[in-house]
Order: structure tokens, then C-alpha cells, then sequence
């Protein structure tokens, strides 16, 4: 996972008050560059998996709403979108362990193809409950495609059908991740380095 973006150099983020750099933000973990070549491959790969199929895809939000958007496009079938948001985390930087919906979907998984679209994975724990709780709505098939996969945090074995990036299990920020609903658009995916919201 090599750093850069278009014109060979991550762009740096300012703090708006002062207009000097984001001192919580730390290094690149995946730059701009490598996000987007390899969500093109991601598409390739469902594209070819779902082929004479309209999977419909199933954000989790609101962390995953950039990369859904992006992964979409690279796919070269007719998919169909909706929306969850769970929660395990609040406004802190470590989940809580406790999973609850906040929204849930509006469309009926009946023999549908379902592809939950996942930002960050990292100790399972909300994945898991996701997948239990769509798997009883009678899906023909249910699959993950994460983009960011922390290792060594997952107590079991996920069976993620689709990773994008393995990272070490650092908190990240940017291309939809948040600290307390900073840092979503940056482009790229930063260390955080801050401390943690109260």
C-alpha cells in the first residue's frame, strides 16, 4: 500500500481555524491512488462473480457511503442500493461490543443477491450481527465486500468474500471514516492520532 495521490503527494488537510495541518492526522495508510485502482479491481471481480445477476448492495452507514458510491460505479451490472445504520461505537474511538440499528432497510431481501458493503472491519462484532440479522430476511445469497480489514482483531473467522486493504490495527480516519463526524472526505485514509472524543 504504497502513499501518493494524483501528482505524487497526499494532499494535507488544515485545521480550518488556524489553517496550519491536522496535527491528528498521522501517516498514510492507503493513499487516493491505490483507493480508487483498487476498488476498480473489486468491481471487476463482482462484475464477473454476479455475471446475468443485479446484486443489491447494502451500505452500512454512514462510514460507507464513499466507498459504496465508488464501488457502484465500478461494477458493470445493474445493482440496486439501500441503507443500514448500526452502531457500536457512538462518538468513541473502540466499539462498545453492544450492536443496535439505528435504520433499517426499506427493501425486501427475498431471494435477492445481497452484498453488505462494509468500510472497516475490525474485531467482527457489529459484522457478525449484520450478517444474522439479514441472513433471516431469506437472501438467495449473502456476502461482505470490506474495504478495510484490521488484522488481528477478529476472535473467528469472517468469510469476507471481498478485501479490499488488510491494515494493522491502528484507528483510521478519512474516505468516510470519521472521529466524531470529522475527517469523512479526505480522500485518502490517515492514522488518527488524536485523542479520542468525550
Amino acid at each position: 500500500m504504497s502513499a501518493g495521490a494524483p501528482g505524487g503527494e497526499d494532499r494535507v488537510f488544515a485545521d480550518p481555524r488556524s489553517g496550519a495541518a491536522d496535527r491528528h492526522l498521522g501517516p498514510v495508510v492507503v493513499s487516493e491512488d491505490d483507493l480508487q485502482a483498487r476498488i476498480r479491481e473489486l468491481g471487476k471481480e463482482i462484475t464477473a462473480d454476479y455475471e446475468n445477476r443485479a446484486p443489491l448492495l447494502v451500505g452500512v452507514l454512514k462510514g460507507a457511503c464513499m466507498f459504496m458510491s465508488d464501488l457502484a460505479r465500478a461494477i458493470e451490472l445493474p445493482v440496486e442500493f439501500d441503507f443500514m445504520a448500526v452502531s457500536s461505537y457512538g462518538s468513541a474511538t473502540r466499539t462498545s461490543g453492544v450492536v443496535r440499528i439505528i435504520k433499517d432497510l426499506d427493501l425486501d431481501l427475498t431471494d435477492r443477491d445481497v452484498l453488505i458493503v462494509e468500510d472497516i472491519v475490525d474485531s467482527g462484532l457489529t459484522l457478525q450481527y449484520l450478517r444474522k440479522n439479514l441472513k433471516a430476511r431469506g437472501p438467495r445469497s449473502l456476502a461482505v465486500c470490506a474495504l478495510l480489514l484490521k488484522e488481528g482483531l477478529q476472535k473467528s473467522e469472517l468469510d469476507l468474500k471481498y478485501v479490499g486493504f488488510r491494515i494493522p490495527p491502528a484507528f483510521v480516519v478519512g474516505y468516510g471514516l470519521d472521529v466524531d463526524e470529522r475527517y469523512r472526505n479526505i480522500p485518502q485514509v490517515h492514522q488518527y492520532l488524536g485523542p479520542a472524543p468525550t
